[in-house]
This record gives C-alpha cells, sequence and structure tokens, in this order.
C-alpha cells in the first residue's frame, strides 16, 4: 500500500509498505495492504512500518490522525 506520514513542516516517509501500525486512542492497531476504510485519531507513541523488503521503521509522534481509503495511507502527525 501508498504510504505517507507527513507533519505540518515536512514530508517524514512517502513510499510502500505491507503493514502499519498506529498508536489510537482505543489502543495500537496495524493496517494491511487492503484494510477497510478507515479514520482514526492518533496519540503519542510510535508509528512503525514494515516496508516491502521487511525493513522497518519507526516514527515517534505526539499525535495527529490516520487515513486510509484504496489502498493509500495518510498518516498526518505532530512530533
Amino acid at each position: 500500500m501508498k504510504v505517507e506520514i507527513i507533519s505540518p513542516s515536512e514530508t517524514l516517509y512517502s513510499g510502500e509498505a505491507t503493514a502499519v501500525t498506529v498508536p489510537s486512542q482505543m489502543g495500537p492497531f496495524t493496517l494491511l495492504e487492503h484494510h477497510a476504510a478507515i479514520v482514526a485519531i492518533l496519540e503519542a507513541g510510535k508509528v512503525s512500518l514494515t516496508e516491502a523488503n521487511d525493513e522497518q521503521k519507526e516514527f515517534a509522534i505526539k499525535g495527529g490522525f490516520v487515513e486510509n481509503h484504496n489502498n493509500l495511507l495518510t498518516i498526518c502527525v505532530e512530533l
């Protein structure tokens, strides 16, 4: 799936990933390819993603929101 992680000042990540875990207000959850459409508020924690080559990346955030629709995952974060 196409993933974009953006803050008000910069793009932190733009690329393909097979799994993304986010810290939501109701607890962390993982989004996989072809996940149902969703919008959720994020709390402080770490966004973790797995790229197609199995490389792991993590981003510490203070909050934000996530939107997934048609295999495009957009994560707007506050650092």
